[in-house]
């Protein structure tokens, strides 16, 4: 039966007109609702793994059937009960205050709009998945386009009208982005690809960034499908919506789009040939949330073989979903041939000293830290570093040493052991067990020893021999002064605030805490001789080689001394790699190449 000829049982018209109250209003027509029909809000939107209670910005919500007014109560904080007749037309009418800048919620100004269904589409009980209908009502007097994935019905030239969705996880996978904002097409192996960027200035080189994020999208198509297979890939069309503001960064994983946000100065300019630091960061976070695509949103936990919006989805593998992307995203740059060796050992050296500088990664297991994502990833503090760490950088560093360990002793990649799992679990629900599995098939032996010591425990990861058995040499330098003391500090006009202190670093044993501001700095022996400290790494210059100091500290309006010595036996490490014609440099050329050795 074609989609165009059934009749929506659900269906959604989102009225974005009144921008400067930054409301949404919406209204539900529910075709068949049940007697007492129940309707929610989801509490969280998958990708983002924190309850952010998107129903404290609902208001007005009413209900009418024939015309008149029905009772809604509210049975919780994101749940109402309409006291409703069976199998006669309801209506809901509500409003959704919209400002968060942000790709997880909903946002709307004079300027732009942009929405995901999580935060606007109440989810009608019993009938979550019955064809969806969403129509998204053209505001007068606007030049404003539409860009979204959903399946368009009927719509004008410029998105707005009809859209629909099989069902309710359809429906709110598919955020909207409206205004007046750059947008480009390419193709990437035969597939369509759109990409929309509001808030780009004149100077943007949209024709590169074209260019660029074609090299991504069709080096990781290749890397799932080989380059035939195209036409498995889980989406006919893609869309990447791209907010450029003046300081931001994030993005969010769809089925066929993705919601990203950056710091403008990011975008690659006019004339400027040189890649900066703030664009290739950029390039791989289009090519994290691509790779997403696969690795999360088909290939996913199987605790999240269907989504419950109601509450907290628990699962130990975010190691695996969250960190086997983060490792692969800088390394499709290099396979891309956006960055070279150079650029991507030093972001992949970053990666390795934000775990080796948190404390916490000998306290927390990173499929604990998966598991208390909830409570403790998106809710972080000053003890944060010390007492968790980070299932993105460590679980990444999980996949660099099974990869090089894979590859050591065997011809036998986790290129080819992603591909296995993709046909293994048919693009869906995964377990852990299904990868270990998987790793015994294409090895012929058992990982479960290495999977108990990297993933369940806060061993440390053999990374130092396995790089140098793909020719990484890895140096151990002194580090910046906030990493020597044990500190996170933020420096804003001449004064410093301390931000954390790290477990077991000579700020703990100075006495320093999270709050202080670190005003001055004296020789111990020479008392008389104290200094304004202005910035941390003015230290060494202030002290000489003195490594017995007094620092002056601000903490609650008290002046407090504080005897504090300076060590000298903290590094942080420096990967380099020589290209020579041995047998280790052949490895790490395979290696990242996506080669078997």
């Amino acid at each position: 039966m074609s989609l165009k000829k059934v009749l929506p049982a659900i269906h959604y018209t989102v009225d974005a007109s009144q921008t400067n109250a930054h409301l949404f209003k919406v209204t539900l027509h529910i075709e068949n609702p049940a007697a007492l029909q129940i309707v929610s809000l989801p509490v969280w939107i998958p990708g983002s793994y924190l309850v952010r209670e998107f129903s404290k910005n609902l208001q007005n919500l009413k209900a009418q059937q024939a015309g008149k007014s029905v009772p809604v109560l509210q049975e919780n904080k994101s749940q109402w009960k309409i006291a409703s007749k069976a199998h006669q037309t309801l209506q809901l009418s509500y409003e959704v205050y919209a400002f968060d800048n942000s790709v997880r919620t909903a946002w709307l100004d004079s300027q732009r709009g942009f929405f995901n269904g999580t935060s606007l589409c109440l989810c009608v009980q019993g009938q979550e998945d019955s064809l969806h209908a969403l129509t998204l009502e053209m505001p007068q007097d606007t030049s404003w386009s539409v860009a979204t994935g959903l399946q368009a019905i009927k719509v004008n030239r410029q998105g707005f009208g009809e859209y629909r969705a099989e069902n309710y996880d359809e429906l709110v996978d598919c955020p909207f982005e409206l205004g007046n904002f750059w947008r480009g097409e390419f193709t990437a192996c035969g597939i369509p690809h759109e990409f929309v960027v509001a808030g780009a200035t004149p100077s943007f080189d949209s024709a590169r960034f074209l260019a660029d994020t074609q090299k991504i999208c069709e080096t990781e198509i290749q890397f799932w499908h080989d380059k035939k297979g195209a036409s498995k890939a889980p989406y006919k069309r893609y869309v990447f919506m791209l907010n450029a503001v003046e300081d931001g960064y994030g993005g969010l994983e769809h089925r066929n789009s993705t919601a990203l946000i950056c710091n403008r100065r990011d975008l690659p300019q006019v004339a400027i040939k040189k890649m900066s630091e703030g664009y290739v960061t950029l390039l791989g976070l289009i090519s994290h949330e691509y790779f997403h695509t696969w690795n999360v949103k088909q290939l996913r936990p199987a605790e999240f073989k269907r989504y419950d919006y109601t509450q907290e989805n628990y699962t130990e593998l975010l190691w695996f979903f969250e960190g086997f992307t983060s490792y692969y995203d800088d390394l499709f740059l290099r396979r891309a041939k956006l960055i070279d060796d150079a650029t991507y050992f030093k972001l992949l050296n970053k990666t390795i000293n934000m775990v080796l500088q948190a404390p916490g990664r000998q306290i927390q297991s990173v499929a604990q830290a998966s598991f208390d994502a909830w409570v403790k990833y998106y809710r972080q503090d000053e003890n944060t570093p010390n007492a968790t760490i980070s299932y993105y950088t460590k679980g990444a560093l999980v996949a660099i040493c099974l990869d090089l360990s894979l590859r050591a002793e065997s011809t036998c990649n986790l290129d080819l052991v992603m591909r296995g799992l993709w046909q293994r679990c048919q693009g869906g629900p995964l377990k852990e067990a299904d990868l270990l599995a998987e790793l015994e098939t294409q090895t012929g032996r058992s990982w479960k020893k290495e999977i108990k010591s990297w993933v369940h425990s806060t061993q440390e990861l053999p990374l130092k021999t396995l790089l140098s058995s793909h020719g990484v040499v890895v140096h151990e330098d002194p580090p910046q002064m906030a990493q020597r003391l044990g500190l996170r500090v933020t420096e804003n006009q001449g004064v410093i605030h301390i931000k954390a202190v790290l477990r077991g670093g000579a700020a703990e044993r100075a006495g320093m805490a999270a709050g202080d501001e670190w005003w001055a700095v004296g020789n111990k022996k020479l008392k008389s001789q104290t200094w304004r400290l202005k910035k941390l790494e003015d230290l060494t210059m202030l002290l000489g080689t003195d490594k017995k100091a007094v620092a002056t500290i601000s903490r609650d309006q008290k002046i407090l001394t504080l005897d504090l010595n300076i060590p000298n036996d903290v590094h942080t490490w420096r990967l380099s790699h020589t290209h020579t014609q041995n047998i280790h440099s052949q490895r790490t050329s395979a290696w990242l190449d996506g080669d078997l050795a």
